[in-house]
């Protein structure tokens, strides 16, 4: 059946006749370009999901419109224009109202890619639950709109900052399923893993029959498909922890809260890490493109059997 007009998308014509013919399309999010004014790292990334046979479908918002294939001048825009909002899938309905660029995370990513009917999006590392958030219930979108999103994520696990054990918790609780790309651990962003379990998968084409499988009996929502950096680029999980230990207890002392502290944690992480930070997280991004671009061509293999 033929997909009827959106009035709020628009397609580039290379991802729209990807989509009509099923072939292999993934989604990326726009926000990483605003701290990027070369725009290269965007540039490695679509070519890193060609390379591996799917095409690259960079998204934003632009003009009131919700933007499936962001142009290269659009992206030039994005990575030299300041003040570009960050939009999560909260943040949609204001930013198209509003008419101007918005550069969407990885919540606000998935909800527009599954409008336009894309089903496999990438990043380093997706929102969780934060350190502490027992107590200050700190919790990401990124986990809520899982929940909602028909969608196969692949990342390098949770954000270092994150308590990886309480973000598993809520995806198990929220029945979204983690599975590890030739690891049982589940990544933990620049680091390779952390001492949470996940089911394994050696192979690309397995998992693509899982999450198939999963929507098919469970219906809408999102799977969850990690890979771990590259080893070579890494950062030692020791060193995270106590640097992570460290600050946190420099912002009780500095009094120090609310949405304050994760940049705070970060610059402490970059700090310790003695600049090994922006060579782990572009590694990282390619390697998840790479996978990313890999999956998608598995799972419209999988879905065209069907």
């Amino acid at each position: 059946m033929e997909r009827q007009p959106d009035p709020l998308l628009e397609v580039s014509e290379e991802i729209a006749t990807a989509l009509a013919e099923h072939r292999p399309v993934v989604a990326l999010e726009s926000s990483l370009i605003t701290t990027d004014p070369s725009s290269e790292t965007a540039s490695l990334i679509e070519k890193a999901v060609r390379d591996a046979g799917a095409v690259p479908a960079t998204i934003g918002i632009a003009g009131g419109k919700l933007v499936v294939g962001l142009t290269d001048t659009l992206i030039e825009r994005f990575a030299t224009t300041k003040g570009i909002p960050k939009i999560s899938s909260r943040d949609i309905g204001a930013a198209l109202a509003g008419g101007g660029l918005g550069a969407t995370t990885v919540a606000g990513t998935i909800v527009i890619a599954e409008r336009a009917g894309i089903q496999v999006f990438t990043t380093a590392g997706i929102g969780g639950v934060h350190r502490r958030g027992q107590d200050t219930l700190d919790i990401s979108p990124d986990l809520l709109q899982f929940r909602r999103t028909r969608m196969t994520v692949v990342s390098g696990g949770a954000k270092s900052i994150l308590d990886h054990r309480l973000t598993a918790e809520y995806l198990e609780t929220a029945g979204i399923p983690v599975f590890g790309y030739r690891t049982d651990r589940l990544p933990a962003f620049v680091v390779r893993e952390a001492e949470v379990p996940v089911t394994r998968m050696d192979d690309l084409r397995t998992a693509a029959r899982a999450a198939e499988a999963h929507w098919q009996v469970n219906g809408p929502g999102t799977v969850l498909l990690t890979s771990p950096i590259d080893e070579a680029d890494a950062v030692d999980g020791a060193l995270v922890e106590a640097a992570i230990a460290d600050a946190l207890d420099r912002c009780d002392r500095d009094g120090v809260v609310g949405n304050a502290v994760s940049p705070y944690l970060m610059k402490a992480l970059a700090k310790a890490s003695d600049g090994l930070m922006p060579r782990a997280g572009r590694s990282l991004l390619l390697s998840t493109a790479r996978v990313a671009g890999e999956f998608s061509v598995a799972l419209s293999a999988v879905q065209a059997e069907r």
